[in-house]
């Protein structure tokens, strides 16, 4: 399967087999005998218009790691943008200085899918505000078939802020692809899965023999899951509710002690950062997963970069 030169925007651009296709390169590209060769002298564009810790850090050791390198920026503040410049211009500018790629993250929704339609060289969406992280997602299918080996009949819950958190948006509608997937919405109803993903969810599942639940307690939901999902409340998101985010942080929390009825093999994620909502003695748990999982995240760049470049197939 040809991946040269392909737009990483959205989950939903990519079918079941292609994203089987990259999940099952992983470790072939990781244990590659010439692997800081093969994007040798190719250049990636970092476009980060809004924080970034794993995502930023692990596609810069992922480019250097395939021999390649990096320039760009990592805060909007000391660009063109503050003088008013479009998003269009900016991206125009970067796809002339002749990079093979562009990562991008923007906290407005749709914004990778406009940079796409700007360049002339493949695009990675690394987070378009509330709306899509692809590559969170294919790290997060990585790391659920690592650990139960499959990605077909699984039940998965999701915990936390539904409403705003990108990377579980993605993660639905990724998982809608496969077979026989109960999928657990657990939030407040102020921070539920949006309704289209829902309606998605309604209308697509049945399809595949998947299903969906909403709840609202943690403890309701642990000792059938094969994974659980968590995500923090984003307060940057509630800045006009603040006293809202506050409750529901301390409400929304995991403790070591409520995983005593789960699954043997039960993994617990998280895309991180974490804030309260993973207490540090579940650190120390067996289901524990989400540093693993911040891990792989380098490695299913490290791929996707190869694929996209032509440096693998």
């Amino acid at each position: 399967m040809d991946f040269k030169g392909k737009d990483i925007i959205s989950i939903n651009d990519l079918t079941r087999e292609e994203i089987d296709a990259i999940l099952h390169t992983v470790e072939s590209v990781r244990k590659h005998p010439d692997k800081r060769r093969l994007c040798k002298d190719r250049v990636s564009a970092m476009l980060f218009f809004e924080p970034s810790t794993r995502t930023r850090t692990s596609f810069e050791v992922a480019m250097r790691n395939l021999g390649g390198q990096v320039s760009g920026f990592y805060d909007a503040r000391i660009t063109s943008a503050v003088k008013e410049e479009s998003l269009w211009d900016t991206v125009k500018i970067h796809d002339g200085y002749g990079f093979d790629v562009m990562v991008i993250r923007h906290p407005l929704k749709g914004a990778a899918r406009l940079a796409a339609e700007a360049s002339t060289i493949p695009v990675i969406n690394a987070g378009d505000g509330p709306n899509q992280h692809p590559t969170q997602t294919l790290l997060d299918l990585y790391s659920i078939l690592e650990t139960q080996g499959r990605l077909d009949g699984l039940t998965v819950a999701m915990v936390g802020d539904l409403a705003y958190g990108r990377t579980v948006h993605s993660l639905t509608e990724a998982l809608l692809k496969y077979n026989n997937c109960n999928l657990m919405f657990i939030s407040p109803r102020d921070l539920a899965m949006p309704g289209h993903l829902i309606d998605k969810c309604r209308k697509e599942g049945p399809q595949r023999g998947n299903t969906f639940e909403e709840g609202r307690r943690i403890e309701d939901y642990i000792a059938g899951v094969d994974v659980l999902y968590l995500t923090r409340i984003q307060k940057e998101r509630l800045e006009a509710r603040t006293a809202l985010a506050e409750k529901f942080r301390s409400i929304y929390r995991l403790e070591a002690g409520m995983l005593k009825d789960a699954k043997p093999n039960m993994k617990v994620m998280h895309p991180l950062p974490r804030v309260d909502e993973i207490a540090p003695d579940v650190d120390h748990s067996p289901h524990a997963y989400y540093f693993q999982q911040a891990r792989n995240g380098l490695f299913v760049r490290e791929t996707l970069l190869a694929l996209i470049l032509g440096a693998v197939r």
